[in-house]
């Protein structure tokens, strides 16, 4: 029998068109749940409900303004009357040696991983809070935000930074009946990772270390995140659920060779 721990909830995704963002959206309809998805692909957002059903609804927005993560849950709440759950997956990688990396560089790997994170869960936090209490925030993060890669100074910094905030909102909000917790992939087979995965020696390189000897589907992924959301995770507060088959208990593949 489908599962239904979603009925009558609101959420919303961001990064939700695609990836990781869409598997979730999909098992929270799936589910019977309503979401708003945001994400700042125009083209995908214009044709969200044909994409994911009627109770979906789709916005533009630009998780690193204020404003634009301000209108996305006020445009939950405005659709559907609520809010219940938020889950941060906006995210992306601009990779640079240290030495050679721009303030702007390094700047723009922050806003869009952490300064995302941060304001998603600022704006639902006061959603929930306004509400009476409870409700949950997932942030996805990133086997980065444990495991350090060569290239990955800016992104690797954001997301660990995405698991910290978490355990800080946790902590600060946990008295309030919020939950929140981190999911932190490995290699996911997602568009993001395909300009990697279809280099055959590189897709090796990683595959070498990954005992489970493949990528991750984004349902894999979608899957641990609606875990922690839902009421089978209801004492698990301020957790990084690490998602990798096991890849972390290997270490990152070196990939000089490859990237110049």
């Amino acid at each position: 029998m489908p599962m239904s721990r979603f009925t009558d909830t609101v959420s919303v995704v961001t990064g939700g068109v695609s990836g990781i963002g869409a598997a979730i959206t999909r098992r929270l309809v799936a589910e019977g749940g309503r979401v708003v998805v945001a994400d700042i692909n125009k083209e995908a957002i214009a044709s969200t409900a044909e994409t994911f059903g009627e109770n979906v609804v789709g916005r533009y927005a630009d998780m690193t303004d204020e404003a634009s993560v301000a209108a996305v849950v006020a445009e939950a709440v405005d659709r559907f009357g609520q809010l219940d759950a938020f889950f941060n997956v906006a995210g992306g990688a601009r990779p640079g040696r240290l030495v050679d990396m721009s303030l702007d560089h390094w700047r723009f790997n922050i806003a869009l991983n952490l300064d995302s994170a941060f304001l998603g869960t600022k704006y639902a936090a006061a959603r929930f809070l306004e509400q009476g209490g409870g409700g949950v925030i997932i942030n996805v993060a990133s086997l980065n935000s444990l495991m350090p890669m060569h290239q990955g100074a800016g992104y690797s910094t954001a997301k660990a930074g995405v698991v910290m905030l978490t355990k800080q909102a946790a902590l600060e909000l946990g008295g309030h009946g919020i939950r929140v917790n981190a999911v932190s992939p490995g290699l996911v087979a997602t568009p993001l990772t395909k300009q990697l995965t279809d280099v055959p020696a590189i897709e090796a390189a990683y595959l070498e270390r990954i005992p489970a000897g493949r990528l991750a589907a984004p349902e894999e992924i979608a899957a641990a995140c609606l875990f922690l959301a839902s009421s089978d995770a209801s004492y698990v507060n301020g957790e990084n659920l690490v998602v990798d088959g096991a890849w972390a208990t290997t270490g990152y593949p070196d990939l000089r060779p490859f990237l110049g």
